[in-house]
């Protein structure tokens, strides 16, 4: 197949480029590089098979020839790029999904949203089914991406049954590897930059609000699993492995050695209390649940970060 990815230089999206490659399709990755970096795909350079646009997907998006699959990753993903961002990511969600909808119908491509746990909120069911219609705060400061991502939804489900337009939805779930940023701001490369350098891990609040760790490849292959299937509805990809961030922060204290300890801050505003998804769906029809246990993914995205850390310094 012809594939485009849009935010197809960012963490998660050059991930997905190496494994429709892998798989024998031609990729187009598209990126304004406002979160993205070349970087994540500087590897695929020279590949026949694989082309790179910069380009606002805000923006008409025109590609020549045909196309069969369009992936709609574009978007900031990270609190403090979304904090940083809130028009950017407000329009990404709204006028870029709706931009890359357009394509799909134009070219007869399929095309699957990168939703998000997101748009659950604050749960108030637990763990979250894809019938959970969520617990959001839409005028607060993270309803700029939870709300983005809502409407990204809403558009994509009106697509699919207007103009019969072949839709998937992945709601994606805490994931984790090599190629996040280094200051990210989500808690996994904050945790794994801070015990690289030896200083005290951050934990907001009292640390006992939850979250589930899913490594890359596994979330690829849930999503790959998702688009070569026939369903519609949204479904979960995540690991439903939970555990409070205290106890993820001791985790890594543990694996990188580091005497820094922990120290408090206050638990920003509207930070879900419990994240945990329920994938039923997705094993039931995808044949899929997570394969890579927390030690070795870990494992593989300190030794990323402590590379990366080491190149910066030198």
């Amino acid at each position: 197949m012809r594939i485009l990815v849009t935010g197809g230089a960012g963490f998660l999206g050059s991930h997905l480029c190496d494994r429709l490659l892998a798989e024998g399709h031609d990729v187009i990755a598209m990126d304004n590089l406002i979160t993205g970096t070349t970087d994540n795909i500087a590897h695929l350079a020279g590949n026949p098979h694989f082309h790179f646009i910069k380009h606002d997907v805000t923006n008409y998006i025109y590609i020549k020839g045909d196309l069969d699959a369009i992936l709609h990753f574009a978007s900031p993903a990270s609190p403090v790029d979304y904090l940083e961002l809130p028009i950017q990511t407000l329009k990404v969600g709204s006028l870029g999904t709706h931009n890359a909808l357009g394509l799909a119908m134009a070219k007869g491509a399929r095309f699957l949203l990168a939703s998000t746990s997101e748009t659950y909120g604050d749960p108030q069911v637990h763990p979250q089914p894809e019938s959970y219609w969520g617990h959001v705060n839409p005028i607060g400061p993270r309803g700029v991406y939870d709300e983005a991502k809502r409407f990204a939804e809403a558009i994509t489900m009106a697509y699919h049954r207007a103009h019969g337009v072949d839709t998937r939805i992945v709601r994606i779930f805490n994931t984790y590897g090599p190629r996040m940023r280094i200051k990210d701001g989500r808690v996994v490369p904050n945790f794994i930059r801070q015990a690289l350098q030896g200083e005290p891990l951050t934990v907001y609040g009292d640390g006992g609000q939850t979250r589930s760790f899913c490594y890359v490849s596994d979330e690829v292959e849930g999503i790959y699993r998702l688009l070569m299937s026939d369903e519609s509805d949204p479904v979960n990809i995540g690991n439903p492995s939970e555990m409070t961030i205290l106890q993820f922060a001791q985790v890594i204290n543990q694996i990188t050695g580091n005497p820094g300890g922990i120290r408090y801050e206050p638990l920003p505003v509207d930070d879900p209390k419990q994240r945990q998804p329920d994938i039923t769906r997705a094993r039931t029809i995808l044949g899929w649940e997570p394969a890579v246990s927390l030690e070795q993914g870990m494992e593989a995205t300190i030794a990323w970060f402590d590379e990366r850390l080491r190149q910066l310094e030198g």
